[in-house]
């Protein structure tokens, strides 16, 4: 475990014992609720992971070298962004995958695109979310959280 990893595990420490100091009832109540909220998604979860295993199962690597490394990198670009957008999982799960990615040959440009809309944008997720917070908040985060997504990538290809 990286250094950042700790500090942030320490960090999440003190605030929760701060938060258990400031209102016990409240605290431990949040977590009953966010457990709850967890186990309704779990399956979801599960199945999203699964599906991720599936297809990469299935895509030889060339197919990914030749459409993401050797391609056009606007188009690449482009494929890749839709195609992380179709699912939202966590980041844990999404940096192994793309860099097994690029490790096949995938270019750095439409990984990124591929990372930051896997991590941001969800498809697959949106009645869930739209369930949670609303069908106006569900289009308005799913919508700028793909062009930033594009505008990160390109960044990224300005400086890799």
């Amino acid at each position: 475990m990286d250094i950042f990893t700790k500090g942030l595990w320490l960090v999440t420490g003190i605030w929760f014992i701060v938060s258990i100091i400031k209102d016990k009832k409240r605290t431990l109540n949040a977590m009953k609720m966010s457990k709850k909220m967890m186990g309704n998604m779990i399956g979801q979860i599960i199945g999203i992971l699964f599906l991720i295993g599936l297809i990469l199962t299935f895509i030889p690597p060339e197919v990914i070298k030749q459409y993401l490394g050797n391609s056009n990198v606007w188009f690449a670009t482009i494929l890749s962004a839709l195609l992380g957008s179709i699912t939202l999982i966590p980041a844990f799960v999404a940096f192994p995958l793309v860099g097994s990615i690029v490790n096949m040959g995938a270019s750095i440009v439409p990984a990124v695109a591929f990372l930051t809309t896997l991590t941001m944008v969800g498809f697959v997720t949106f009645n869930l979310e739209k369930q949670a917070f609303g069908s106006k908040f569900a289009l308005a985060r799913n919508g700028l959280s793909f062009a930033f997504a594009l505008l990160i990538a390109i960044v990224m290809g300005v400086i890799l």
